[in-house]
């Protein structure tokens, strides 16, 4: 049976807070309804993989984000240097002039620099903080909103909550680090690539054995007799059970990570959470199961509950969704009166797939195929070539199409 909770005291409007890694993962959060899009400044920030973005096409990305009537913030976010921050002396007044709505860094010089500049500063969670007298400290500094640190449990948060003198952010959903705030040496060891500075590549998603220097101890396997190969691999975080939780724990932001994943993403988890937190808010609170089927549809590595309760669990080096995207072509033409596209096709198509169609501007638009044209004459299954198909809103030419397929066990 659903749990039902129902609730009479005023809850303040938490904001929903979703990653944007490219323009069609910025376009999935906002028409998914994110209250407010995180990205990363070219060359500063914790993602250097993502494909981040430009002043100029930071620009752009306000835009669009006022437009939903969304908030932006700009991840800066990574230990600098004296160069980094004469770079961002440059560059932070061309944000502010630009319109974005905070700049999230962790930082010290970076958080000055900011404030200096008029932008609201976020502290990262690079910076974990874990404690109430540190918010005190970085309030004096112009700092309007922490993301505490993601080690604390629920009882921990509720606490610094409860007494914190600016608004207080945690992760809901997505990637955990091995390392404290994300602090890792093991990629800068073993390949020079420096975590630290956003330029991870997550050696600890590998297969690990632990062995005594002596020999005479090898951990592989727990009690259960499970083989725990995966030493250094927590699973994903996933809190949408406990929407009510965190919510009256006096959470500001309940944050989603994935600044380095696809848009199919990013809208599916948006979309699941903010169903999630407006029911809460509606006024009666009801769990859907659908809600973790929709979410194991895309990219994980287990889900859990990270800190929150109790330690992590031991998940996967990669991806463990129950479907994966097969890419099946592209748009070629969209007929905006008959709702209808046209795309090439490359793999086969019939009805009753589940498709993504997804795009700097269309973001990810997932949906069944419901018709399917050839030559004006309806068809139940093409193998390849041109055909119509209607779509449930605007796509643009050069969208990608996928099909999402469960993936295979065997």
């Amino acid at each position: 049976m659903p749990l039902i909770l129902s609730h009479e005291s005023v809850v303040t409007m938490p904001e929903l807070l979703s990653p944007a890694g490219d323009f069609p993962s910025l376009m999935a959060a906002l028409k998914a309804g994110a209250d407010a899009v995180y990205l990363g400044l070219e060359g500063c920030n914790m993602r250097a993989r993502a494909g981040n973005f430009t002043v100029p096409e930071i620009e752009e990305a306000v835009e669009r984000a006022n437009g939903y009537g969304a908030r932006l913030y700009v991840c800066t976010n990574t230990s600098l240097r004296d160069e980094d921050v004469e770079r961002l002396e440059l560059i932070f007044p061309e944000l502010y002039s630009a319109g974005v709505d905070a700049v999230i860094a962790s930082d010290l010089a970076a958080v000055d620099l900011a404030a200096d500049n008029g932008l609201d500063v976020h502290v990262s969670v690079q910076a974990n903080i874990s404690n109430t007298r540190s918010l005190h400290v970085l309030k004096d500094m112009g700092v309007s909103r922490v993301i505490l640190s993601r080690e604390l449990s629920l009882n921990e948060i509720s606490g610094i909550a409860s007494s914190s003198p600016m608004e207080v952010e945690v992760f809901v959903h997505g990637a955990l680090c091995t390392a404290l705030s994300g602090r890792c040496y093991l990629s800068s060891y073993l390949y020079g690539r420096s975590a630290n500075c956003g330029e991870c590549l997550q050696p600890c998603r590998k297969k690990w054995r632990l062995v005594s220097e002596d020999g005479e101890f090898e951990l592989e396997t727990d009690a259960s007799g499970y083989i725990r190969t995966y030493l250094l691999s927590p699973r994903d975080l996933c809190m949408i059970e406990h929407i009510p939780e965190l919510l009256d724990a006096g959470v500001s932001a309940l944050k989603i990570e994935g600044r380095g994943r696809p848009a199919d993403y990013v809208g599916t988890v948006t979309g699941v959470y903010r169903e999630a937190v407006d029911r809460y808010l509606e006024g009666e609170w009801r769990f859907e199961e659908r809600w973790l089927r929709e979410l194991k549809k895309v990219f994980n590595r287990g889900l859990g509950k990270g800190f929150y309760f109790s330690e992590p669990e031991a998940g996967s080096p990669g991806n463990v969704s129950d479907y994966v995207k097969l890419d099946v072509g592209e748009v070629v033409n969209y007929y905006r009166k008959a709702c209808a596209a046209e795309v090439r096709l490359w793999r086969p198509l019939k009805l009753g797939d589940e498709i993504i169609i997804q795009g700097r501007t269309t973001g990810a638009l997932i949906q069944r195929v419901e018709s399917i044209q050839v030559d004006g004459c309806s068809v139940e299954r093409v193998e390849d070539g041109h055909a119509g198909i209607l779509v449930s809103g605007r796509v643009r030419e050069g969208d990608l199409v996928y099909r999402r397929v469960p993936r295979d066990r065997g």
